[in-house]
Parts: structure tokens; sequence; C-alpha cells
């Protein structure tokens, strides 16, 4: 009872209680806290698909044959094309896609039967738009594997003797203009999936947002409670009382890394609901990564702040801090996309090493042992910046 007591006099107590109380009262601040993370969540988790549905496909049919329509109904089996008309010419088609009207359009040649028939390779012609390459790197992706499929089940109702007779021209469909021939392959590969056996590309998306987002929400609301101490003036107020730099700046921290608590279990809580996101892993080792995340996004905001003297400046400058965060993450596109001379400086972000650890305790169940490489680089980040700028801010308070 007497430490309790010691403890409730100290002055650290009693300015963590004003700072909480000033939080509390502050309005646009608990909003803030609150609705961005659920709202950036869903919405990144719905938007940022890497995977494509019904493409606009435009068909030039020269051949006119049950051949051609198999193949181009083996274009709309799936989801990913939808045929949206068809065109005398390729010329015309070519004019569609310029216009923005389509995606993609495939020409099917005149005598496309006729090489089917003679056991020929039969060549197709896909037309692209390139303007978005991502997306002309997938469609093209898809309209191989659309080939390749059509090409097996040509093959499997081929009877064993005519596929005997006929490997030196094996009945084959090909986007490629100058085709090598193919010989039959007794090779079939089967996939296994592992951790996303459904292909979410959501839990990718969510898994690495939530780091981004506990980052960007402690900067922010960690700049603007102590740039606002600048505005207002209370700063030399706070300085006459007895308490020290480091008794106010602690008491300043804490109440904003409590609030930001509870913006992990929000985080977790609608990834589970909106995703289906599941928790393999360790519900603690996920907090305690989480937390160290909040961590360097207090250090950041307690930087931001040490060099600008009005919100609207802290706001400018995280302009300059809050892009490069987001992009050399990994959160929304792998790093291994990334150049060779860029990816070692990702090793300096820490929404990129809470991603990592997100992704293997949720998605993976990995433990400690897996991911204390992670853990250590995060925690050595967030004792760097928050030593840096509580030093800085300190300094100026004196």
């Amino acid at each position: 009872m007497q430490a309790l007591k010691r403890i409730l006099n100290l002055r650290l107590w009693s300015l963590f209680v004003k700072e909480f109380h000033q939080i509390r009262r502050n309005r646009r601040l608990v909003i803030l806290l609150v609705i961005p993370p659920t709202l950036n969540i869903v919405l990144f988790g719905l938007a940022l698909n890497p995977t494509f549905e019904n493409l606009r496909l435009g068909v030039v049919d020269d051949s006119r044959t049950p051949e051609s329509r198999e193949l181009i109904s083996a274009f709309q089996e799936g989801l990913v094309f939808n045929v949206q008309a068809y065109y005398a010419s390729a010329d015309q088609l070519g004019d569609a896609i310029s216009r923005g009207d389509l995606d993609a359009g495939i020409v099917i040649p005149r005598d496309f039967a006729e090489s089917r028939a003679r056991r020929e390779t039969a060549e197709v012609q896909l037309i692209v738009d390139a303007v978005n390459a991502n997306t002309a790197t997938i469609a093209g992706g898809y309209a191989a594997r659309i080939m390749a499929q059509l090409n097996q089940r040509i093959a499997a109702a081929q009877t064993p003797r005519q596929q005997t007779n006929d490997q030196t021209n094996p009945d084959a469909i090909s986007l490629n203009p100058n085709p090598p021939a193919a010989r039959p392959t007794n090779v079939t590969p089967r996939m296994t999936l592992l951790y996303n056996p459904g292909l979410r590309s959501a839990w990718f998306i969510t898994t690495g947002m939530i780091g981004l987002l506990l980052v960007l929400q402690g900067s922010s609301v960690s700049s603007a409670s102590l740039v606002r101490e600048k505005e207002i003036g209370t700063i030399e107020q706070l300085l006459m009382t007895p308490a020290t730099g480091s008794e106010i700046i602690l008491a300043k921290v804490l109440p904003i890394f409590l609030l930001l608590a509870v913006d992990i279990g929000l985080a977790l809580f609608v990834a589970r609901l909106a995703f289906g996101v599941p928790m393999r892993g360790s519900v603690w080792l996920f907090f305690l990564s989480a937390s160290l995340c909040v961590v360097c996004g207090i250090g950041l905001g307690m930087m931001i702040a040490t060099f600008t003297r009005t919100q609207q400046q802290a706001q400018l400058m995280s302009f300059f801090t809050n892009p490069p965060l987001a992009i050399l993450s990994g959160a929304t596109t792998p790093i291994e996309a990334m150049p060779a001379w860029l990816q070692p400086v990702t090793a300096i972000n820490p929404v990129k090493h809470f991603a990592i650890i997100s992704r293997s305790i949720l998605l993976k169940g990995s433990g400690i042992d897996v991911l204390y490489p992670q853990l250590l680089a995060l925690a050595a980040i967030a004792l760097v910046m928050v030593s840096v700028s509580a030093w800085h801010f300190r300094k100026q308070l004196g």
C-alpha cells in the first residue's frame, strides 16, 4: 500500500492523468484513433487486389469454326476475361483498344481449324493494352495458362496411338509468333498451396497494412499532441513545474501508447471480421511486436515535433516521411520486386520487419524461435528512434 501511494504521489502520475484527460477531451483525436484504421484496412484489403476479373476482351474470329469457338469458350470459362464484342478485322480491334473500350483482344486466323486438323501448331495473336504494364503482364500470363489448359484437354482427348503418331507435330495452340515444335511431356505439375490455400490477396494486404497504419497513426497523433503544446504555450507552463524534461516526455508518450494499443486489437478484429484472416500463432507475440511498431511511430512523431512549431508544419513534414515508409515497407507489394540496390534500404523501415512478423504469426503460426531477427531489428529501431527524438526534444525543453 505504501508503495502504491508513493507511485500515485509521483509527479509522473499527475502528468499522466493530465495528459490522458486532455486527450479524452479532444474528440477529433479520439475519432482519428478509431475510424481511419478501420476504414483503411477494409478499403486497402478490397482495393489493392493484384488479381483481375472481367477484363474486357474483343475477338476477331476469321476461322468461324467449332475449333475457334472452343478457344473463345476457354477464355470465357473463368472470371478473368469477359468477351465484350466481335470485330471484323484486327484494325478495328486495335482501334477499340486504343479508345479504351477494351483491355485485350485475340485474333484467330482463318486457317486455325485446318492447322489443328493437320496436327500443326495453330498460332493465335493476343493484343493487350500495355499502358498499365502490370495489367498487361498478368493478362498475358492468364492467356498463356488458358492456352496450356486447352492444349492439355486436346492431348487428353487423343487416343494413345494418335499421340504416338503425332509426336512430331502435336496438336497445340500457341501465342508465340514463331513457336518451336513442342513434344508432349509426361510430367504433370501438381501445385500445393501452403498457408493461404484460397489465394486470398486480402490476407497479404491486410497483414501488411496493420503495421503501416500503426506507425502512421503513432507518428501523426504524437506529433500533433506535442506540437499543440507549443502552439498554445503550455510547454512553458510545464517547465515551471518541478517535473523534469524526461517526466514530461514520458507522461505525454504513455497515454498515446495506451490508446494506440487499443488500435492493435481493433485492427486485428477488423481483419478477422472483414476478410477472415486467421490467427495461427501467438496472440501475445503479435501484440508485443505491434507494440514495438507503435513505439517506432511515436518516436517518428516526436522527431517531427522537434523540427516543427505548428501542426500545419507537422502535417507538411509528414508528406516527406509517410510515402517512403509505405512504399519501402513491403506491406502492399513484395520487396523482391524492388530494384536490388533499393532493397537494403528497407532494413531501416520498421513496417517492413513488422509485416514479416505479422504474416508469419497470423498465416504461418511462426514463433519467436523463427522471428527473433525481425523482433530484434524492430526493437533496435524503436530504441534508436525514441532515444534520439527524446534527446532532441528534451534539449529543446532545456
